[in-house]
């Protein structure tokens, strides 16, 4: 089982290549950036989490210009987005960043992606709250597309374009993993239709602790025509719990990710030793 950490990068936390080589050291597989482009004002849409938003959220920087900087400083950790709002993209750009950033880390990348949850920000981006899901499916159906053909053409209600010319290609084939973020079971059902695996949280109040739905995320995977071992589970927000983590591992969960805070190395350093630690009790 890998074991990752995500980090809010802003402007007073680690620096990415510094943190890059740090987990690389202690032998974590996979460093994860979120994303937020910014946080309208108004603040109509509530925080899923309950309670203020964190000022981390507004100040996140872009997770592509962060992961291309870890990869300077490591050459085995896994570099992915934790998660993209693809909704918030345009898709042709989007799958040069993500191809590009596959080149320059010898294919490295995975593509963790979202819809997003701030009704606010994505109309800000011209997507409504409503469409959401339909345009992320098709952004991603188009990115595929563009990755995997020469002369590539999509053809959506929200995705349009005729034959292209685009390159670079990524180097995993058919390109980067894409595990699709979201609770269970509409986003479960998202990562089967369109995605390689499947994303959630550790607990959500919708659903307690995900442990228990993966079986149920199988037997849908089943349902759908989709061989489960084709569709590997990350959950994210895993706690500093080893008994919970060898839970995990014995259930054929993939990978474990857990948070880091915002913060320099003073702070952050010690977190990872105590993860590292955790990680290899669990291993045995």
């Amino acid at each position: 089982m890998d074991v990752g950490a995500a980090i809010f990068f802003t402007d007073y936390s680690m620096d990415p290549a510094a943190l890059g080589r740090a987990l690389e050291e202690r032998g974590f597989g996979s460093l994860w950036a979120p994303e937020h482009s910014h946080i309208p004002l108004s603040r109509r849409t509530p925080f899923p989490q309950g309670g203020e938003l964190p000022k981390k959220y507004y100040d996140v920087m872009d997770p592509f210009v962060t992961l291309a900087a870890a990869v300077t400083a490591t050459t085995r950790l896994q570099l992915a987005t934790g998660v993209c709002l693809v909704v918030q993209r345009d898709p042709i750009q989007t799958a040069k960043q993500v191809a590009s950033l596959d080149q320059v880390s010898g294919g490295r990348f995975l593509f963790g992606i979202g819809a997003g949850w701030n009704a606010e920000e994505m109309a800000d981006h011209g997507t409504e709250f409503k469409t959401r899901f339909d345009v992320m499916r098709e952004r991603v159906e188009a990115m595929k597309a563009i990755w995997t053909r020469s002369k590539p053409e999509y053809h959506g209600t929200f995705v349009d374009f005729p034959p292209m010319m685009t390159w670079p290609k990524p180097v995993q084939k058919p390109h980067p993993p894409v595990l699709v973020g979201g609770a269970f079971p509409h986003g479960a059902r998202r990562a089967i239709a369109f995605g390689d695996g499947w994303m959630p949280h550790a607990r959500r109040p919708a659903y307690g602790d995900v442990l228990g739905l993966l079986p149920d995320f199988r037997k849908l995977a089943v349902e759908a025509g989709r061989d489960p071992a084709t569709l590997p589970i990350t959950i994210f927000g895993v706690p500093e719990d080893r008994d919970l983590v060898a839970r995990y591992r014995d259930a054929g969960v993939a990978r474990v990710v857990f948070n880091l805070p915002p913060a320099k190395a003073d702070e952050v350093l010690p977190v990872l030793d105590r993860c590292a630690d955790l990680m290899r009790q669990a291993r045995g």
